[in-house]
């Protein structure tokens, strides 16, 4: 008698958590270059301020990590919610490009709708032009199709 768990069942669980770690750091990876080359080296303290308050901004290597910390965890639990949805919803796979593209649309949206009007900063804009189309590319090309990108690959 075979009392061992399923080769399948484990060879799955490994696929979608190297999915999500993998995909969502690419992402935030990729995202935090951006915005390194877009607005510089503080970026981090920026996005720990958006947790801390705004003193964080002019703080020291405490605040740069934990925004670093802050990028990859924002990054990898973007693409748990991609992936995990991926398992019920296959068009999400088979798909991979323009899901990927769409979401990276609804990750912007959800950043700059609900998550930066929440944060210690309380950034609620309004953003100019130049800026949203930046932040829309750079979420769909750098986030969404990474992201979906790992899905549609570790599910091979």
């Amino acid at each position: 008698m075979n009392t061992s768990p399923s080769t399948t069942g484990v060879d799955q669980k490994r696929s979608l958590v190297s999915a999500i770690f993998v995909g969502g750091t690419i992402a935030g990876g990729l995202d935090l270059i951006s915005a390194f080359l877009t607005y510089g080296w503080g970026v981090p303290r920026v996005i720990a301020a958006g947790l801390l308050g705004r003193q964080a901004i002019h703080g020291g290597s405490g605040p740069w990590v934990l925004g670093v910390f802050l990028e990859f965890f924002i990054a990898v639990s973007a693409a748990a919610i991609y992936c995990l949805s991926s398992n019920r919803l296959k068009f999400l796979k088979d798909n991979f490009i323009i899901c990927g593209l769409f979401y990276g649309v609804a990750v912007y949206l959800v950043m700059n709708l609900i998550v930066l009007p929440l944060c210690a900063l309380h950034a609620t804009g309004p953003y100019g032009l130049r800026d949203m189309i930046q932040g829309l590319l750079v979420h769909m090309l750098l986030i969404g199709l990474p992201i979906s990108f790992s899905a549609w690959r570790f599910s091979k």
